[in-house]
């Protein structure tokens, strides 16, 4: 049952009431960090898992109501006895791997709509991707030494665990409904007090926690003024296919700027509880602490690359870094490193719905980032394009860069955002398909621009490499 209160605060905002909940989920983070910070810091492992198993749960509870809150802990135990029945083997990883990938795919097929909703599979995929790495942690744990790379040594779990340590670890309030990604490892780090800048006292975090917690609420605030304005729905009014091309395709840049400030803002708020509680916590550099071991957000390359490369590597860094360390590097045996690229995409299309958009979304990601990265090594390679791009006309190429780079990134976000196969088909044929014109043109012309602008020696120079 609804809330007096929210359903006023909701009305007032002109925001669903999920979505309210959930925001408020996510501040209600500073308190949980404040009381874990001042009274259980120096507490028994034992209660501090269970104040993060019991504090993960009360938000599940506040944010779904009845049986959508078993379904995590359904699969937590799940997950915990095939570690410990099964132990550190390929086989363990395996059945893993398939149980919390089949569980998610099996919520969406049964809950999906033709609407973006905040129901249990949202804080399930981040935590399907938690249990995932923990199994091949643990699998890590019984591997030799020489055998794993620096992270994977990083990460690897050497000790058998309980039920009641992953369950504060599924949990942990910081990161449980909408990330970040961080190992068993790093919160075990936590609960034993390790993850500080002051050796066994609570870590000074309060200021770097609350920067970021600002710069999140900055974008709350610009996403709750434009939003109302920038909405999906508008694509498949007849008021938008009135519009004029240009128009049309403003729009489309416009949109995608304002709503990606939706998951930014939740990610850097998130963020700042995990560096309030000390998991944000990444060492000294130069004699002074870092804290950007969660962090999910490049913020200031987000807002000025103009590069699509740039975008991605801004951008939910954390499940990024989680795909690239346990399914990419995983598939080196492939040999194929374009194959492994696929295959990680594929990974992340499947995690994130089974719509026909998310396809078609990552499927434009890796068709786009191939052009870029060709264009990126013709200007390399040409003289008179490098010399162009160092050019007092900078300033107005990039410019240039930004509006292509801001409009195809709305266009390829488009299907991630309405779904299904009949509104993003009516999206496109109004703007006649420019995304796909212009990147399949450029990836054609682009052997030829390269045999004209770039000297023999430098082609054969980068065939070699």
């Amino acid at each position: 049952m609804a809330a007096p209160w929210l359903e006023n605060l909701s009305e007032s905002l002109g925001s669903p009431e999920p979505a309210v909940r959930l925001i408020f989920s996510i501040l209600i983070g500073y308190p949980f960090a404040l009381v874990y910070r001042s009274f259980l810091f120096h507490q028994p492992p034992t209660i501090i898992h269970l104040f993060h198993t019991f504090s993960g749960l009360a938000l599940a509870t506040f944010n779904f109501a009845g049986s959508q809150i078993y379904h995590s802990a359904v699969c937590i135990l799940v997950q915990f006895l095939m570690l410990r029945l099964m132990g550190r083997t390929v086989t363990a990883v395996l059945s893993s791997f398939s149980f919390q990938m089949l569980y998610l795919l099996a919520g969406y097929y049964y809950t999906a709509t033709e609407e973006y909703d905040i129901k249990w599979t949202m804080p399930h995929c981040v935590l399907t991707l938690k249990l995932i790495g923990l199994a091949f942690d643990y699998y890590d744990g019984g591997r030799e030494p020489a055998e794993l790379s620096s992270q994977q040594k990083s990460a690897a779990l050497p000790s058998v665990l309980s039920l009641l340590e992953v369950c504060g670890f599924s949990y942990f309030y910081g990161g449980f409904l909408v990330g970040p990604q961080f190992t068993l490892r790093s919160y075990q780090r936590l609960v034993a007090g390790e993850l500080s800048d002051c050796p066994g006292k609570p870590p000074n975090s309060v200021a770097p926690a609350l920067k970021r917690f600002s710069l999140g609420f900055l974008f709350l605030i610009i996403f709750a003024i434009f939003s109302p304005h920038y909405q999906e729905s508008y694509y498949l009014t007849d008021e938008y296919d009135a519009q004029p091309f240009w128009y049309r395709c403003v729009f489309i840049l416009i949109w995608a700027k304002i709503i990606l400030y939706k998951y930014v803002c939740c990610w850097l708020i998130a963020e700042g509880v995990c560096i309030l509680t000390g998991l944000g916590y990444n060492g000294m550099r130069d004699g002074k602490p870092q804290w950007d071991a969660c962090a999910n957000m490049k913020v200031w390359l987000f807002e000025t690359t103009p590069l699509f490369g740039g975008t991605i590597a801004s951008f939910n860094i954390n499940t990024n870094a989680w795909a690239a360390r346990h399914v990419f590097k995983r598939l080196k045996f492939l040999g194929n490193k374009m194959l492994s690229h696929v295959s990680t995409l594929f990974f992340l299309t499947i995690w994130h719905g089974l719509h026909s958009g998310y396809i078609l979304c990552f499927s434009m990601e890796f068709f786009i980032i191939t052009v870029e990265r060709q264009a990126q090594a013709l200007v390399q390679d040409s003289p008179m394009l490098s010399k162009l791009a160092n050019s007092s006309l900078y300033p107005l190429i990039y410019v240039i860069q930004q509006f292509i780079h801001w409009l195809f990134m709305g266009y390829a976000l488009v299907p991630f955002c309405i779904f299904t196969y009949d509104k993003w088909l009516k999206v496109y044929t109004s703007v006649y398909f420019c995304g796909h014109v212009f990147f399949l043109v450029a990836f054609l012309i682009m052997p030829y621009l390269r045999k004209a602008l770039v000297p023999r020696k430098e082609r054969s120079q980068h065939k070699q490499d």
